[in-house]
């Protein structure tokens, strides 16, 4: 099994930035992908960035850009740095830890006010 705790989320004005942090633990494997994901009210989760252990990424179209996805593998824990957000950015931003099988976090709210 493998838990993730993300924390970082919150209400940010238009313009502003946010880093969201997600820590991993339990069996954690050397070789693994870890991401980020979104879900807005009434809209599906949708990919934000991934990155595999080796540090190649990858982002959708609508903020390259504007978030850097990063790891920090001696402590397990993947970053996602927001700048110039939006408020079409505001959802729940969910951690993704995938070898194998595939685990996700709690959730942090992202809220970006106009």
């Amino acid at each position: 099994q493998v838990q993730l705790v993300e924390s970082g989320g919150g209400l940010v004005q238009a313009g502003g930035s946010l880093r969201l942090s997600c820590a991993a633990s339990g069996r954690i494997s050397s070789i693994n992908v870890m991401g980020w994901y979104r879900q807005a009210p009434g809209k599906q989760r949708e990919l934000v960035a991934v990155i595999t252990n080796g540090g190649s990424t990858n982002y959708v179209d609508s903020v390259k850009g504007r978030f850097t996805i990063s790891r920090d593998n001696a402590k397990n824990t993947v970053y996602l740095q927001m700048t110039s957000l939006k408020p079409e950015d505001t959802a729940v931003y969910y951690c993704q830890y995938v070898r194998y099988e595939t685990y996700w976090g709690q959730g942090t709210q992202v809220t970006v006010s106009s």
